[in-house]
């Protein structure tokens, strides 16, 4: 049967069946710990309010504390476990990918991901331990994560565009097939949780990803048919050469590249982590601010939170279709997602009723139109045999800055959340002045750097031009 080159299927699958029980794991490690720390059953309401009547109530407000301390520590133990092992795998599968093919990048991850939704499955219907959780994480990391799934995606894109507006859309579309379809299943689990409880949207997830798996394997074509003439190194076995691109794959992106050419893909990349930092750890305290008192929502509440959160991704996407065909200047449509991240974090740390939190959310509907940009403007500056190294290292750093976000942001708002639980929100609205200054370096020197190559041996001319800003 002939396959497809079709990875938008992949990606929207994954978001659906990872988001059905993504805003679930918080949600389940918060009332076991409630269970366990204060020997009662975890309040459960029908309305919005089921905290509100206990607010005076000292010994109650000191329960909620104890629990937000815990399971923030809980999640920070979490991606520490599956942090170095997550990072190894990720940066050897997507650069082995140049040589290799795409999709072991893809089918590995999903593997891990059903071995961690089964293992709550698991630690739910049969009442273990909950703490067994981060042997899971740590096992399910040795298949790669959500980096190594989109690193590979990403490339497996990059392999099939040419440089320009269709390498952009294609990129920004992979994300806004995240976003939509993780709106419908945050929508959808808090009912599915009301009416099923824990294991059902569990065993769902595990299904929806078995269905992942077979199309990824016996579907999805291959796009790396022969190694990429240039990926071989004269005088060198293909063996010797194949491990070369695996460990030095990063440092070949450099090889060829003139010296801007090198400065601004460092400070993109620079803008790209840090943008990540900031945005990741502000919205991953979300949930559990939501869950604390004075807001106290239900699981419903959350699904609903949840949806408008990532209604951002189809937002974005529209917003970068509509920015790129009007000819906005890619530097310009970074600087107003980052914007849009500072305005609403900001308003989110003050926001103290529900409405309050659903109208805040709205100025971050354009947070997501920077990931896809620079990785369309850092993939235009690098070769197409060196895409899989340059998504490795990106893959990587996303890695590393999600799980170290997560951990530094988890220790904040447990530190933080007994004298003002909105801190996390502010301090993420304040490193996003980290990107915006290095985006102004970079519109200085310029970004036309693509065609750019290493000469060797530069004349007074040369080092004029080269030295000259191009504000494009």
């Amino acid at each position: 049967m002939r396959g497809l080159f079709l990875v938008e299927p992949l990606v929207a699958l994954y978001a659906f069946s990872s988001f059905l029980i993504y805003p679930l794991v918080q949600q389940f490690v918060y009332r076991r710990l409630w269970e366990e720390l204060t020997n009662t059953p975890y309040p459960i309401s029908q309305n919005n309010s089921r905290c509100a009547g206990s607010n005076s109530s000292d010994n109650h407000s000191s329960f909620h504390e104890e629990v937000q301390r815990q399971a923030s520590l809980f999640s920070l133990y979490s991606d520490l476990f599956s942090l170095i092992p997550s990072l190894i795998v990720t940066f050897m599968l997507v650069a082995y990918s140049d040589r290799g093919g795409r999709k072991i990048t893809i089918i590995l991850p999903l593997f891990g991901t059903l071995i961690y939704t089964l293992s709550f499955l698991a630690v739910s219907y049969f009442q273990l331990n909950i703490y067994l959780l981060l042997g899971s994480s740590l096992l399910s990391s040795l298949f790669g994560g959500l980096g190594t799934f989109l690193g590979g995606c990403f490339a497996y894109i990059a392999d099939l565009c040419e440089d320009g507006p269709q390498k952009t859309l294609r990129m920004a579309r992979l994300d806004m097939m995240i976003g939509l379809l993780t709106g419908v299943s945050l929508i959808s689990t808090g009912y599915f949780l009301r009416a099923a409880g824990f294991n059902w949207p569990f065993l769902t997830s595990a299904l929806f990803q078995c269905l992942n798996l077979l199309y990824a394997i016996f579907i999805l074509e291959e796009t790396v048919k022969s190694v990429p003439a240039d990926v071989l190194t004269l005088g060198q076995p293909p063996q010797s050469s194949a491990l070369k691109q695996m460990i030095f794959g990063v440092s070949e992106m450099f090889k060829h590249a003139s010296r801007r050419c090198k400065t601004v893909l460092i400070l993109l990349m620079l803008i790209f982590t840090s943008f990540t930092f900031a945005y990741v750890g502000g919205i991953s305290p979300m949930t559990l601010y939501e869950l604390n008192e004075p807001l106290c929502w239900t699981e419903i509440l959350i699904g609903y939170g949840s949806a408008l959160s990532t209604s951002v991704f189809l937002v974005s996407f529209v917003g970068v279709f509509v920015f790129t065909y009007c000819g906005v200047p890619q530097l310009l449509i970074v600087l107003m997602g980052i914007l849009s991240v500072v305005t609403g974090m900001t308003l989110v740390a003050f926001a103290r009723t529900t409405l309050m939190m659903f109208i805040v959310k709205v100025p971050m509907l354009l947070s997501i139109m920077p990931f896809p940009v620079l990785r369309s403007m850092m993939s235009k500056i690098i070769s197409k045999s060196e895409q899989g190294a340059l998504f490795a290292c990106l893959s990587c750093l996303e890695t590393f800055i999600n799980s170290a976000s997560a951990s530094v942001f988890s220790s904040v708002y447990a530190a933080t959340v007994a004298w003002f639980p909105g801190f996390c929100f502010l301090l993420s609205a304040g490193l996003c002045i980290i990107p915006l200054i290095t985006l102004g370096v970079v519109g200085v020197i310029g970004v036309d750097v693509a065609k750019e190559v290493t000469k060797p041996e530069s004349d007074p001319d040369d080092d004029e031009n080269e030295n000259s800003p191009l504000l494009s």
